[in-house]
């Protein structure tokens, strides 16, 4: 099994939550970030407050993932679920449809601990390593 991991979840792994943690050595390999990921992580490492260990603690972590672009594809799938959730009254934020467009796209599971952001979006499997 794949995972796309969002940002709440790698952000629990740079902050060496155990359960995380654990989970990102058991299923080494086959862990993916979107570039809205990589994008809000990176936000994080260059607050005006952050120490220059945040970026390398970053850059660490990239080291252990793959890097999923937003591609036409994911665009179209991202469509897609974005005007189901209209048609159905269901806006969601679009950082989170993006990510849940490329989850979608390439057939992984998205582990994040805001289940709630994806809830609403047909055929995509969500699951929480932040629930022991």
């Amino acid at each position: 099994m794949s995972f796309l991991v969002d940002t709440d979840t790698c952000s629990a792994h740079l902050k060496n939550n155990p359960l995380v943690h654990a989970r990102f050595q058991q299923y080494s390999g086959n862990l993916h970030i979107s570039v809205v990921t990589l994008g809000e992580l990176f936000t994080w490492a260059f607050r005006a407050k952050a120490t220059p260990k945040r970026l390398q603690t970053l850059l660490l972590l990239l080291s252990d993932v793959h890097i999923l672009d937003v591609t036409p594809d994911v665009a179209k799938v991202f469509g897609e679920i974005r005007a189901d959730l209209f048609d159905r009254g269901l806006p969601t934020p679009d950082l989170d449809l993006l990510n849940a467009a490329t989850a979608r796209l390439h057939g992984l599971t998205v582990v994040t601990h805001n289940t709630t952001d994806y809830a609403n979006v047909a055929n995509l499997r969500v699951i929480d390593w932040l629930v022991p």
